[in-house]
């Protein structure tokens, strides 16, 4: 029996009490990658942010790790183990990359260098530049700073919002694959929102298509590949014109 990770029931959320979103739904197991596709404006980052608690639900529930989500108080979701990884990496600039990844290291001291030595294996990158102040780091080097500050705390669900912005793709597929071992090597539930659609199937196990505030289809990733025109019409025109999946 699968061990479900995050579980989004008739999830309605958006901002000053009106909808972006309206009645997802959508599950996370452990090491399962999912990616929540659609163009943009489709709701994905409010999904997003209504899972990890940083936006209240206004209709129906999510669960972490098997507790309601609250958004009064978001931090105990992280210490529960959700890792979320927002769009425009969120770094402090000022600070070294060294700087970054500590803020992001919790328990005992022994346990914290284990977790930045972890981190550092999926990122071997950042290790010759621990002192480099994060604001002057490439965008790829921000982008692996991000994401190994969110590995640090050793997440069970570890949610990415657009990890390639702003990268080259020869960048985004040295480091989609990197999303696909966390799962395989630490059991972590990944959902991942991603612009590079056939990248992203490429390395998840499900996926969900989102249009205007709704998931409109899902399904395994592999299929969900062969259907070019259900990406069509969500990117280009309207997905009521797809036929359903």
């Amino acid at each position: 029996m699968h061990e479900r990770l995050l579980s989004v029931r008739d999830l309605s959320a958006g901002y000053a009490g009106v909808p972006v979103i309206r009645g997802v739904n959508l599950h996370v197991d452990r090491g399962e990658v999912v990616s929540l596709l659609g163009p943009n404006g489709a709701g994905k980052t409010t999904t997003l942010s209504a899972v990890s608690g940083l936006l209240p639900a206004l209709a129906g529930s999510v669960e972490v790790l098997g507790e309601p989500v609250t958004h009064k108080a978001p931090f105990r979701n992280a210490r529960r183990g959700l890792a979320h990884v927002p769009e425009g990496r969120s770094l402090f600039f000022d600070l070294t990359v060294g700087d970054n990844l500590r803020l992001g290291l919790v328990g005992p001291r022994p346990g914290r260098r284990a977790a930045m030595d972890r981190a550092l294996e999926y990122f071997p990158a950042l290790a010759p530049i621990l002192d480099r102040r994060a604001g002057l780091l490439s965008g790829g080097e921000q982008q692996m700073l991000a994401m190994a500050r969110g590995l640090v705390t050793e997440p069970r669900l570890l949610i990415v919002d657009e990890m390639s912005l702003g990268l080259a793709p020869i960048v985004v597929e040295r480091m989609l694959p990197i999303v696909r071992r966390v799962a395989d090597e630490s059991g972590a539930g990944v959902l991942v929102v991603e612009q590079h659609i056939h990248m992203a199937l490429s390395i998840s196990d499900r996926a969900y298509i989102m249009s205007h505030g709704e998931v409109a289809h899902e399904g395994p990733a592999h299929e969900l590949a062969q259907r070019s025109e259900l990406f069509e019409a969500s990117y280009l025109g309207d997905l009521g014109d797809a036929a359903p999946s």
